[in-house]
Protein backbone atom coordinates (compact mmCIF):
# COMPACT_ATOMS: atom_id res chain seq x y z
CA UNK A 1 0.00 0.00 0.00
CA UNK A 2 0.40 3.08 0.10
CA UNK A 3 0.92 6.13 -1.09
CA UNK A 4 3.40 8.57 -0.81
CA UNK A 5 4.31 10.59 -4.04
CA UNK A 6 2.43 13.76 -3.05
CA UNK A 7 4.11 17.24 -2.24
CA UNK A 8 2.56 20.69 -2.17
CA UNK A 9 4.62 23.67 -4.39
CA UNK A 10 6.58 26.04 -2.65
CA UNK A 11 4.78 28.59 -0.19
CA UNK A 12 1.59 29.42 -2.40
CA UNK A 13 0.12 26.87 -4.87
CA UNK A 14 1.08 23.86 -5.65
CA UNK A 15 3.70 22.74 -8.37
CA UNK A 16 1.35 21.57 -10.60
CA UNK A 17 2.54 18.48 -13.01
CA UNK A 18 6.06 19.20 -11.56
CA UNK A 19 7.52 19.52 -8.62
CA UNK A 20 7.45 17.05 -5.84
CA UNK A 21 4.17 15.41 -7.01
CA UNK A 22 6.24 13.76 -9.81
CA UNK A 23 8.70 11.71 -7.44
CA UNK A 24 11.60 14.10 -7.75
CA UNK A 25 12.72 12.77 -11.24
CA UNK A 26 15.01 14.60 -13.17
CA UNK A 27 12.52 16.40 -15.87
CA UNK A 28 9.81 16.88 -14.07
CA UNK A 29 9.66 20.54 -13.15
CA UNK A 30 11.54 22.26 -15.98
CA UNK A 31 8.19 22.23 -18.21
CA UNK A 32 8.56 18.62 -19.93
CA UNK A 33 5.67 16.90 -19.94
CA UNK A 34 5.03 13.61 -18.93
CA UNK A 35 4.48 10.61 -21.49
CA UNK A 36 0.59 9.71 -21.85
CA UNK A 37 1.47 6.09 -21.68
CA UNK A 38 -1.12 4.53 -19.34
CA UNK A 39 -4.82 3.29 -20.77
CA UNK A 40 -7.81 2.12 -19.18
CA UNK A 41 -6.02 -1.47 -18.40
CA UNK A 42 -2.97 -1.01 -17.24
CA UNK A 43 -4.29 2.04 -15.26
CA UNK A 44 -6.88 -0.90 -13.55
CA UNK A 45 -3.92 -3.02 -12.65
CA UNK A 46 -1.71 -0.27 -11.31
CA UNK A 47 -4.76 0.74 -8.55
CA UNK A 48 -4.88 -3.29 -7.58
CA UNK A 49 -1.42 -3.69 -7.58
CA UNK A 50 -1.05 -0.59 -5.10
CA UNK A 51 -4.00 -1.56 -2.78
CA UNK A 52 -3.05 -5.28 -1.96
CA UNK A 53 -0.08 -6.19 0.19
CA UNK A 54 1.08 -6.40 3.55
CA UNK A 55 -2.55 -5.37 4.95
CA UNK A 56 -4.14 -8.43 4.17
CA UNK A 57 -1.35 -10.87 4.89
CA UNK A 58 -0.64 -9.08 7.95
CA UNK A 59 -3.14 -7.80 9.87
CA UNK A 60 -5.70 -9.96 9.22
CA UNK A 61 -4.74 -11.87 12.09
CA UNK A 62 -4.80 -8.81 14.06
CA UNK A 63 -8.44 -7.62 12.89
CA UNK A 64 -9.84 -11.32 13.96
CA UNK A 65 -8.37 -10.61 17.72
CA UNK A 66 -10.82 -6.97 17.58
CA UNK A 67 -13.80 -8.80 16.22
CA UNK A 68 -13.31 -12.55 16.41
CA UNK A 69 -14.95 -14.58 13.94
CA UNK A 70 -16.88 -12.26 12.14
CA UNK A 71 -13.89 -10.16 10.31
CA UNK A 72 -14.96 -10.11 7.81
CA UNK A 73 -17.61 -7.22 8.56
CA UNK A 74 -14.57 -4.79 9.62
CA UNK A 75 -13.04 -5.40 5.74
CA UNK A 76 -16.64 -5.11 4.32
CA UNK A 77 -17.07 -2.05 5.82
CA UNK A 78 -13.70 -0.91 5.21
CA UNK A 79 -14.58 -1.55 1.65
CA UNK A 80 -17.62 0.60 1.67
CA UNK A 81 -15.50 3.59 3.28
CA UNK A 82 -12.34 3.43 0.66
CA UNK A 83 -15.22 3.57 -2.10
CA UNK A 84 -17.01 6.70 -1.03
CA UNK A 85 -13.27 8.65 -0.41
CA UNK A 86 -12.19 7.18 -3.86
CA UNK A 87 -15.20 9.20 -5.34
CA UNK A 88 -14.07 11.99 -3.70
CA UNK A 89 -10.60 11.86 -5.42
CA UNK A 90 -11.88 10.64 -8.94
CA UNK A 91 -13.52 14.40 -9.30
CA UNK A 92 -10.62 15.84 -7.84
CA UNK A 93 -8.52 14.30 -10.12
CA UNK A 94 -10.64 14.45 -13.13
CA UNK A 95 -11.05 17.89 -12.09
CA UNK A 96 -7.02 18.69 -11.29
CA UNK A 97 -5.46 16.36 -13.89
CA UNK A 98 -1.88 16.58 -12.39
CA UNK A 99 0.58 14.48 -10.55
CA UNK A 100 0.09 15.68 -6.86
CA UNK A 101 -2.84 13.91 -4.67
CA UNK A 102 -3.44 15.18 -1.18
CA UNK A 103 -1.56 18.38 -0.78
CA UNK A 104 -2.54 19.50 -4.27
CA UNK A 105 -6.34 19.45 -3.08
CA UNK A 106 -5.85 20.65 0.32
CA UNK A 107 -3.39 24.02 -1.02
CA UNK A 108 -6.17 24.76 -3.81
CA UNK A 109 -9.23 24.07 -1.56
CA UNK A 110 -7.86 25.85 2.14
CA UNK A 111 -4.46 27.95 0.76
CA UNK A 112 -2.76 27.42 4.33
CA UNK A 113 0.88 26.46 3.41
CA UNK A 114 1.56 25.03 6.52
CA UNK A 115 -1.55 22.66 6.59
CA UNK A 116 -1.10 21.78 2.92
CA UNK A 117 2.55 20.71 4.55
CA UNK A 118 0.88 18.41 7.05
CA UNK A 119 -0.99 16.56 5.04
CA UNK A 120 1.62 15.75 2.66
CA UNK A 121 3.61 15.12 5.36
CA UNK A 122 1.01 12.66 6.89
CA UNK A 123 1.02 10.87 3.82
CA UNK A 124 5.24 10.43 4.05
CA UNK A 125 4.50 9.33 7.11
CA UNK A 126 1.65 6.47 6.46
CA UNK A 127 4.02 5.09 3.97
CA UNK A 128 7.04 4.73 6.41
CA UNK A 129 4.59 3.05 9.29
CA UNK A 130 3.30 1.05 6.44
CA UNK A 131 6.68 -0.20 5.59
CA UNK A 132 7.75 -0.45 9.00
CA UNK A 133 4.68 -3.12 9.42
CA UNK A 134 5.69 -5.22 6.58
CA UNK A 135 9.10 -5.27 7.74
CA UNK A 136 7.65 -6.71 11.28
CA UNK A 137 5.69 -8.95 9.47
CA UNK A 138 8.56 -10.41 6.97
CA UNK A 139 10.57 -11.12 10.18
CA UNK A 140 7.51 -12.47 12.14
CA UNK A 141 5.79 -15.86 11.19
CA UNK A 142 6.66 -16.24 7.46
CA UNK A 143 9.81 -16.60 8.00
CA UNK A 144 9.87 -18.41 10.74
CA UNK A 145 8.80 -21.67 8.38
CA UNK A 146 12.09 -21.16 7.34
CA UNK A 147 14.53 -19.95 10.67
CA UNK A 148 14.29 -18.31 13.88
CA UNK A 149 17.66 -18.29 14.68
CA UNK A 150 17.84 -14.26 14.39
CA UNK A 151 15.71 -11.92 16.53
CA UNK A 152 12.87 -11.08 14.57
CA UNK A 153 13.70 -7.06 15.35
CA UNK A 154 16.97 -7.43 14.11
CA UNK A 155 15.60 -8.90 11.14
CA UNK A 156 13.14 -5.79 10.55
CA UNK A 157 15.99 -3.62 10.38
CA UNK A 158 18.32 -5.63 8.30
CA UNK A 159 14.80 -5.69 5.85
CA UNK A 160 14.60 -1.72 6.44
CA UNK A 161 18.25 -1.21 5.47
CA UNK A 162 18.38 -3.70 2.36
CA UNK A 163 14.99 -1.75 1.13
CA UNK A 164 17.33 1.52 1.11
CA UNK A 165 20.13 0.08 -0.26
CA UNK A 166 17.74 -1.33 -3.13
CA UNK A 167 16.53 2.28 -3.59
CA UNK A 168 19.66 3.90 -3.82
CA UNK A 169 21.02 1.50 -6.65
CA UNK A 170 18.32 3.66 -8.56
CA UNK A 171 14.54 3.03 -9.39
CA UNK A 172 14.69 1.37 -12.58
CA UNK A 173 15.34 -1.74 -10.11
CA UNK A 174 13.15 -0.95 -7.79
CA UNK A 175 10.11 -0.34 -10.11
CA UNK A 176 11.16 -3.83 -11.71
CA UNK A 177 11.35 -5.77 -8.31
CA UNK A 178 7.90 -4.03 -7.76
CA UNK A 179 6.29 -5.75 -10.67
CA UNK A 180 7.73 -9.29 -10.38
CA UNK A 181 6.67 -9.26 -6.61
CA UNK A 182 2.58 -8.16 -7.60
CA UNK A 183 2.52 -10.96 -9.56
CA UNK A 184 3.67 -13.04 -7.00
CA UNK A 185 1.47 -11.54 -4.11
CA UNK A 186 -1.83 -12.15 -6.44
CA UNK A 187 -0.28 -15.69 -6.61
CA UNK A 188 -1.28 -16.11 -2.99
CA UNK A 189 -4.37 -14.50 -2.14
CA UNK A 190 -5.80 -16.47 -5.27
CA UNK A 191 -4.26 -19.91 -3.10
CA UNK A 192 -6.00 -18.77 -0.58
CA UNK A 193 -9.29 -18.27 -2.24
CA UNK A 194 -8.76 -21.70 -4.34
CA UNK A 195 -8.67 -23.29 -0.43
CA UNK A 196 -11.32 -21.79 0.28
CA UNK A 197 -13.44 -22.33 -2.18
CA UNK A 198 -12.19 -26.50 -1.84
CA UNK A 199 -12.98 -26.47 1.76
CA UNK A 200 -16.58 -25.10 0.87
CA UNK A 201 -16.94 -28.00 -1.65
CA UNK A 202 -15.73 -30.55 0.63
CA UNK A 203 -17.69 -29.80 3.28
CA UNK A 204 -14.93 -28.22 5.43
CA UNK A 205 -14.85 -25.02 7.76
CA UNK A 206 -16.64 -23.90 10.82
CA UNK A 207 -19.62 -21.74 9.10
CA UNK A 208 -20.71 -20.68 12.59
CA UNK A 209 -17.89 -18.69 13.30
CA UNK A 210 -18.60 -16.26 10.94
CA UNK A 211 -21.50 -14.64 13.30
CA UNK A 212 -19.60 -14.80 16.19
CA UNK A 213 -18.07 -11.53 17.56
CA UNK A 214 -15.36 -11.11 20.10
CA UNK A 215 -17.02 -8.61 22.01
CA UNK A 216 -19.59 -9.33 24.74
CA UNK A 217 -21.91 -7.25 27.12
CA UNK A 218 -23.05 -3.39 26.13
CA UNK A 219 -23.72 -2.55 22.70
CA UNK A 220 -20.95 0.10 22.83
CA UNK A 221 -18.56 -2.50 23.56
CA UNK A 222 -19.44 -4.17 20.41
CA UNK A 223 -19.26 -0.46 18.60
CA UNK A 224 -16.22 -0.14 19.49
CA UNK A 225 -14.68 -3.48 18.81
CA UNK A 226 -15.87 -3.54 15.69
CA UNK A 227 -15.00 0.25 14.91
CA UNK A 228 -11.59 -0.73 16.06
CA UNK A 229 -11.18 -3.69 13.66
CA UNK A 230 -12.39 -1.47 10.64
CA UNK A 231 -10.12 1.15 11.20
CA UNK A 232 -7.47 -1.13 11.48
CA UNK A 233 -8.60 -3.08 8.33
CA UNK A 234 -8.86 -0.20 6.74
CA UNK A 235 -5.24 -0.47 6.62
CA UNK A 236 -5.68 -2.90 3.65
CA UNK A 237 -7.13 -0.45 1.46
CA UNK A 238 -4.83 2.25 1.44
CA UNK A 239 -3.10 2.55 -1.92
CA UNK A 240 -5.89 3.64 -4.24
CA UNK A 241 -4.95 6.93 -3.48
CA UNK A 242 -1.42 6.90 -4.89
CA UNK A 243 -3.14 6.50 -8.52
CA UNK A 244 -4.03 10.01 -8.72
CA UNK A 245 -0.21 10.57 -9.31
CA UNK A 246 -0.22 9.04 -12.73
CA UNK A 247 -2.80 11.15 -13.86
CA UNK A 248 -0.36 13.32 -16.30
CA UNK A 249 1.00 9.75 -17.49
CA UNK A 250 -2.63 8.22 -18.08
CA UNK A 251 -4.37 8.78 -21.58
CA UNK A 252 -7.49 10.94 -21.23
CA UNK A 253 -7.64 10.94 -17.38
CA UNK A 254 -10.67 12.68 -16.77
CA UNK A 255 -12.49 9.89 -18.57
CA UNK A 256 -9.78 6.84 -17.40
CA UNK A 257 -9.65 7.24 -14.16
CA UNK A 258 -13.55 6.99 -12.26
CA UNK A 259 -13.83 3.50 -14.19
CA UNK A 260 -10.05 2.54 -13.18
CA UNK A 261 -10.32 3.69 -9.56
CA UNK A 262 -13.91 2.05 -8.89
CA UNK A 263 -13.11 -1.06 -10.38
CA UNK A 264 -9.86 -1.18 -8.63
CA UNK A 265 -11.35 -0.55 -5.18
CA UNK A 266 -14.29 -2.74 -6.29
CA UNK A 267 -11.64 -5.83 -7.02
CA UNK A 268 -9.59 -5.36 -4.17
CA UNK A 269 -12.09 -5.07 -1.57
CA UNK A 270 -13.67 -8.08 -3.29
CA UNK A 271 -10.77 -10.20 -2.96
CA UNK A 272 -10.36 -9.12 0.79
CA UNK A 273 -13.77 -9.81 2.00
CA UNK A 274 -13.49 -13.06 0.47
CA UNK A 275 -10.17 -13.86 2.22
CA UNK A 276 -11.69 -13.24 5.40
CA UNK A 277 -14.43 -14.99 4.79
CA UNK A 278 -12.23 -17.97 4.24
CA UNK A 279 -9.46 -17.27 7.15
CA UNK A 280 -12.71 -17.27 9.82
CA UNK A 281 -14.16 -20.19 8.15
CA UNK A 282 -10.88 -22.19 8.32
CA UNK A 283 -9.50 -20.68 11.22
CA UNK A 284 -10.12 -19.82 15.02
CA UNK A 285 -10.18 -16.33 15.82
CA UNK A 286 -7.65 -16.83 19.03
CA UNK A 287 -5.85 -18.84 16.70
CA UNK A 288 -5.17 -15.63 13.62
CA UNK A 289 -5.01 -13.32 16.36
CA UNK A 290 -1.91 -14.94 17.36
CA UNK A 291 -0.09 -15.25 14.43
CA UNK A 292 1.98 -12.48 12.57
CA UNK A 293 1.31 -15.09 9.19
CA UNK A 294 -2.32 -15.57 9.36
CA UNK A 295 -2.19 -16.44 5.91
CA UNK A 296 -0.28 -19.19 6.84
CA UNK A 297 -2.29 -20.95 9.21
CA UNK A 298 -5.08 -21.05 6.71
CA UNK A 299 -3.24 -22.61 4.28
CA UNK A 300 -2.29 -25.23 7.11
CA UNK A 301 -5.66 -25.54 8.03
CA UNK A 302 -7.03 -25.80 4.42
CA UNK A 303 -6.98 -29.80 4.30
CA UNK A 304 -5.42 -29.17 0.81
CA UNK A 305 -1.91 -30.49 0.02
CA UNK A 306 -0.16 -27.09 -0.37
CA UNK A 307 3.81 -26.77 0.73
CA UNK A 308 3.55 -24.15 3.74
CA UNK A 309 6.63 -22.84 2.98
CA UNK A 310 6.15 -21.88 -0.27
CA UNK A 311 2.99 -20.13 0.74
CA UNK A 312 5.57 -18.42 3.32
CA UNK A 313 7.67 -17.54 0.42
CA UNK A 314 4.80 -15.98 -1.36
CA UNK A 315 3.85 -14.01 1.49
CA UNK A 316 7.77 -12.80 2.61
CA UNK A 317 7.78 -11.69 -1.53
CA UNK A 318 3.72 -9.87 -1.25
CA UNK A 319 4.88 -7.66 2.22
CA UNK A 320 8.78 -6.84 0.56
CA UNK A 321 6.79 -5.54 -2.41
CA UNK A 322 4.37 -3.30 -0.05
CA UNK A 323 7.51 -2.07 1.82
CA UNK A 324 9.55 -1.18 -1.37
CA UNK A 325 7.11 0.67 -2.94
CA UNK A 326 6.36 2.49 0.09
CA UNK A 327 9.99 3.23 1.05
CA UNK A 328 10.74 4.54 -2.73
CA UNK A 329 8.06 6.62 -2.44
CA UNK A 330 8.31 8.58 0.86
CA UNK A 331 11.97 9.49 0.18
CA UNK A 332 10.86 10.50 -3.45
CA UNK A 333 8.51 13.08 -1.70
CA UNK A 334 11.16 14.31 1.24
CA UNK A 335 13.48 14.94 -1.92
CA UNK A 336 10.18 16.78 -3.82
CA UNK A 337 9.37 18.94 -0.05
CA UNK A 338 13.32 19.75 -0.34
CA UNK A 339 13.24 20.83 -3.42
CA UNK A 340 10.19 22.92 -3.61
CA UNK A 341 12.23 24.99 -0.10
CA UNK A 342 9.58 23.21 1.99
CA UNK A 343 12.18 21.06 3.77
CA UNK A 344 16.01 21.60 4.39
CA UNK A 345 17.68 21.92 0.84
CA UNK A 346 20.03 19.31 2.15
CA UNK A 347 17.03 16.60 2.00
CA UNK A 348 17.06 16.91 -1.87
CA UNK A 349 20.88 15.85 -2.23
CA UNK A 350 21.02 12.86 -5.28
CA UNK A 351 23.67 10.78 -4.73
CA UNK A 352 26.28 10.99 -7.82
CA UNK A 353 26.23 8.83 -10.42
CA UNK A 354 22.99 6.79 -9.52
CA UNK A 355 20.80 10.44 -9.45
CA UNK A 356 18.69 8.73 -6.42
CA UNK A 357 17.75 11.02 -3.29
CA UNK A 358 20.64 9.98 -1.15
CA UNK A 359 19.34 12.38 2.34
CA UNK A 360 15.90 11.22 1.38
CA UNK A 361 16.21 7.65 1.41
CA UNK A 362 18.75 7.69 4.57
CA UNK A 363 15.97 10.01 6.32
CA UNK A 364 13.12 7.76 5.90
CA UNK A 365 15.14 4.58 6.37
CA UNK A 366 16.46 5.56 9.81
CA UNK A 367 12.28 6.89 10.80
CA UNK A 368 11.66 3.37 9.72
CA UNK A 369 14.36 1.83 11.23
CA UNK A 370 12.88 3.61 14.36
CA UNK A 371 9.22 2.47 14.17
CA UNK A 372 10.34 -1.09 13.64
CA UNK A 373 12.41 -1.11 16.89
CA UNK A 374 9.52 0.36 19.24
CA UNK A 375 6.41 -1.10 17.05
CA UNK A 376 4.58 -4.03 16.63
CA UNK A 377 2.39 -4.98 13.04
CA UNK A 378 -0.95 -4.14 14.59
CA UNK A 379 0.16 -0.60 16.21
CA UNK A 380 2.49 0.25 12.82
CA UNK A 381 -0.89 -0.74 10.63
CA UNK A 382 -3.23 1.06 12.94
CA UNK A 383 -0.64 3.92 12.28
CA UNK A 384 -0.35 3.95 9.06
CA UNK A 385 -4.72 3.92 8.73
CA UNK A 386 -5.05 6.50 11.46
CA UNK A 387 -2.36 8.93 9.50
CA UNK A 388 -4.68 8.16 6.07
CA UNK A 389 -7.91 8.48 7.72
CA UNK A 390 -6.79 12.04 8.41
CA UNK A 391 -5.75 13.09 5.30
CA UNK A 392 -9.06 11.45 3.92
CA UNK A 393 -11.66 13.72 5.83
CA UNK A 394 -9.38 16.81 4.39
CA UNK A 395 -10.07 15.77 0.72
CA UNK A 396 -13.70 14.48 1.17
CA UNK A 397 -13.72 18.15 2.74
CA UNK A 398 -11.80 19.89 0.15
CA UNK A 399 -14.27 18.79 -2.90
CA UNK A 400 -16.86 20.71 -1.53
CA UNK A 401 -15.24 23.36 -0.45
CA UNK A 402 -13.92 22.76 -4.51
CA UNK A 403 -16.74 23.20 -5.73
CA UNK A 404 -17.06 26.79 -6.24
CA UNK A 405 -13.86 26.38 -8.64
CA UNK A 406 -15.06 25.91 -11.86
CA UNK A 407 -13.15 24.33 -14.54
CA UNK A 408 -13.59 24.66 -18.29
CA UNK A 409 -13.48 20.58 -19.32
CA UNK A 410 -16.08 17.63 -18.59
CA UNK A 411 -15.58 15.74 -15.18
CA UNK A 412 -17.04 13.26 -12.96
CA UNK A 413 -18.91 14.51 -9.98
CA UNK A 414 -19.44 12.91 -7.27
CA UNK A 415 -23.10 13.08 -5.60
CA UNK A 416 -22.80 15.69 -2.43
CA UNK A 417 -23.66 13.08 -0.20
CA UNK A 418 -20.95 10.82 -0.47
CA UNK A 419 -17.85 13.03 0.55
CA UNK A 420 -19.76 14.13 3.53
CA UNK A 421 -20.53 10.59 4.65
CA UNK A 422 -16.64 9.89 3.27
CA UNK A 423 -15.63 12.76 5.74
CA UNK A 424 -17.61 11.83 9.26
CA UNK A 425 -16.65 8.00 8.71
CA UNK A 426 -13.14 9.01 8.28
CA UNK A 427 -13.25 11.20 11.32
CA UNK A 428 -15.07 8.45 13.56
CA UNK A 429 -12.46 5.88 12.36
CA UNK A 430 -10.24 8.08 13.53
CA UNK A 431 -11.28 9.06 16.80
CA UNK A 432 -10.98 7.31 20.18
CA UNK A 433 -14.12 5.65 19.15
CA UNK A 434 -12.18 3.09 17.12
CA UNK A 435 -10.62 1.68 20.82
CA UNK A 436 -7.10 2.67 19.28
CA UNK A 437 -4.51 2.49 21.72
CA UNK A 438 -2.52 5.71 22.81
CA UNK A 439 0.74 4.13 21.61
CA UNK A 440 -0.54 4.86 18.28
CA UNK A 441 -1.41 8.55 18.52
CA UNK A 442 1.46 8.82 20.18
CA UNK A 443 3.53 7.39 17.29
CA UNK A 444 1.92 9.64 14.71
CA UNK A 445 2.23 12.59 17.28
CA UNK A 446 6.44 12.11 17.18
CA UNK A 447 6.78 11.66 13.38
CA UNK A 448 4.69 15.14 13.12
CA UNK A 449 6.40 16.51 15.38
CA UNK A 450 9.72 15.45 13.48
CA UNK A 451 8.39 17.08 10.78
CA UNK A 452 7.23 20.39 12.20
CA UNK A 453 10.84 20.65 13.79
CA UNK A 454 12.07 20.35 10.06
CA UNK A 455 10.02 22.78 8.74
CA UNK A 456 10.77 25.40 11.18
CA UNK A 457 14.49 24.87 11.06
CA UNK A 458 13.96 25.36 6.99
CA UNK A 459 11.88 28.77 7.90
CA UNK A 460 14.81 29.90 10.08
CA UNK A 461 17.34 29.27 7.69
CA UNK A 462 15.30 30.66 4.75
CA UNK A 463 14.24 33.39 6.61
CA UNK A 464 18.12 34.38 7.93
CA UNK A 465 19.25 34.57 3.90
CA UNK A 466 16.42 36.38 3.11
CA UNK A 467 18.07 39.24 5.69
CA UNK A 468 21.40 38.83 5.28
Amino acid sequence: MTSTSEAPGAAGEPAGAGGPGAAGEPGAANGTPLTRALGPKLLILFVIGDILGTGIYATTGKVAGKVGGALWLPFAIGFVVALLTAASYVELVGKYPKAAGAALYTQRAFKVPFLTFIIAFMVMCSGLSSASAAARAFSGDYLAEFTDAVPPTLVAILFVVALAALNLRGVSESVKTNVVLTLVELTGLAIILAIGAYAVFTGGGEPARLGEFQASGTGYALLTSVLGATALGFFAFVGFEDSVNMAEETKDPERTFPKAIFIGVAVTGTVYVLVALVSSLLVDYTTLRDSSGPLLEVVKAGGVDFPPKLFALIALFAVTNSALINIMMASRLCYGMANERILPRAMGRVLSGRRTPVVGIVFVSLLAIGLVATGEIEGLGDTTAFLLLCVFAVVNIAVLVLRKDRVAHRHFRTPTALPVLGAITALVLASPLADRPADVYIRAGVLLLIGIGLWAINKAVMRARNES
